[in-house]
C-alpha cells in the first residue's frame, strides 16, 4: 500500500529523517537509500510517496520512496508521447475509414481492425485484473500479436484508459514496432500487389 506524507526532522548530513503520513497515522523512519530515482536531495518538508514496513524491532520504516515533485514531472513528461499516440490513432482511423469508403480496400479489413481492437481492449482489461489478483497473466507476446494483427488502436486506448502497460519502456517500444509494421502492411494492401492479394483471398 502506498502512502503520501511530509518529511520531518530530516538530517541531510546523516541522510535520514521521518515521514508523517497525510491524514494521520504512524510516522516512519526514512533513509536516503530508500529513495528511488530522484531529481534532487530530499529536504525538510518535502512531500513523498512511500510504502511502509516494519524493521526487526517492530518500528515503521519507509521503503520504495519517491518525491511527489518527481512523480509530477514524470507524469508531465508522459503527456507528450501519449498525445502523439492519440494523434497517430486518430489519423489512422480517419484514413482507414476514407480508403474503405472509397472502396480502395474491402470493408472486411475495417471489420478486422474493429474486432481486433475490441478483443485487445478486453485482453488488456483481463490482464490488469489478473495482475491485481495474482492470477495467470497474459504473455506480452500475445498482446503484441493482437496489435500486429490490427488491434493496436484498441490496445493503445486500453493502455491509457486502464493505465496498464503504459509506463513499461521495453513493452512500449515493442508495441510501437507492431504499430509501424501493421500500418506498413495496410499501405502494402493499397498497392497493386496488395490488391491482388486481397482479390485472391476474397475472390
Amino acid at each position: 500500500m502506498k502512502y503520501q506524507g511530509k518529511l520531518t526532522n530530516w538530517d541531510d548530513k546523516k541522510g535520514f529523517g521521518f515521514v508523517e503520513p497525510n491524514g494521520g497515522g504512524n510516522s516512519a523512519f526514512v533513509h536516503i537509500k530508500s529513495f528511488k530515482k530522484r531529481s534532487k536531495r530530499p529536504t525538510e518538508g518535502d512531500l513523498i510517496i512511500y510504502e511502509q514496513t516494519k524493521d526487526a524491532r517492530g518500528k515503521f520504516k519507509a521503503i520504495n520512496v519517491s518525491l511527489v515533485i518527481d512523480r509530477k514531472l514524470n507524469k508531465a513528461a508522459y503527456q507528450k508521447p501519449r498525445k502523439f499516440g492519440y494523434f497517430i490513432a486518430a489519423i489512422f482511423c480517419i484514413v482507414l475509414a476514407t480508403v474503405t469508403y472509397l472502396k480502395l480496400i474491402p470493408i472486411e479489413v475495417m471489420y478486422l481492425y474493429v474486432a481486433a481492437s475490441f478483443i485487445a481492449f478486453i485482453v488488456y482489461a483481463l490482464d490488469k485484473s489478473s495482475a491485481k489478483n495474482g492470477r495467470w497473466r497474459t504473455p506480452e507476446s500475445h498482446l503484441h500479436l493482437l496489435s500486429l494483427l490490427g488491434g493496436w488502436p484498441g490496445a493503445f486506448y486500453a493502455q491509457n484508459k486502464l493505465k496498464h502497460k503504459s509506463s513499461k519502456r521495453a513493452f512500449k517500444n515493442m508495441y510501437w514496432l507492431t504499430v509501424t509494421a501493421n500500418i506498413g502492411a495496410l499501405v502494402w494492401l493499397l498497392g497493386a500487389q496488395g490488391q491482388q492479394f486481397l482479390q485472391s483471398i476474397l475472390g
